[in-house]
């Protein structure tokens, strides 16, 4: 057994059944094995051509909806109130989130602990740990969360964060 497994692992047909790109070089092989010194004939007539290949190449673009998360794996369903500022040079800025009456109260004593504030979407995450907990009466009412952007490449990154967010949110962008 041994024997077959390391003739198809160094076969050029058994290397190109890995690598859907490949194509073997003719159209008839013959390989040697120590196997009761028998050869193997093996014909490439089973493989795709190579416009085969290429016309069959799919790519799958996988879209995350763009969602805000306290604690990692547990969406937040409130709609925050944002507020940005940026400096006059544009190297840096500052955006400032308010949730009132958040859903990650509801489940916080379910799930665990706020960690952190996290921002998802189809790029990556943007996280901050500059989370504040509001409370009135000794009831929770509400969470500012903090992001600053040290320089622009953050600012854009969030920008590009938020135009989805607001996209999948029904947002809209108002100038005071």
């Amino acid at each position: 057994m041994a024997a077959l497994q390391s003739l198809a692992f160094s076969s050029p047909i058994s290397h190109c059944a890995h690598h859907p790109r490949c194509i073997p070089a003719t159209t008839h092989s013959r390989v040697s094995s120590s196997f009761n010194g028998q050869s193997l004939h093996l014909s490439n007539s089973n493989f795709p051509k190579h416009s085969q290949i290429h016309s069959t190449r799919r790519f799958t673009v996988m879209m995350v909806k763009p969602t805000i998360q306290f604690i990692q794996g547990t969406n937040e369903q409130t709609i925050p109130d944002v507020r940005l500022t940026k400096s006059r040079d544009g190297t840096n800025g500052m955006a400032i989130f308010t949730f009132t009456e958040p859903s990650v109260f509801d489940s916080s004593t379910v799930v665990g602990d706020i960690t952190g504030f996290y921002m998802i979407d189809e790029e990556g995450t943007i996280q901050s740990v500059d989370v504040n907990a509001k409370f009135v009466n000794g009831k929770p009412a509400g969470i500012e969360a903090k992001y600053v952007m040290r320089t622009p490449r953050e600012w854009d990154r969030f920008m590009r964060f938020m135009e989805r967010y607001a996209e999948a949110n029904g947002l809209s962008f108002v100038k005071k």
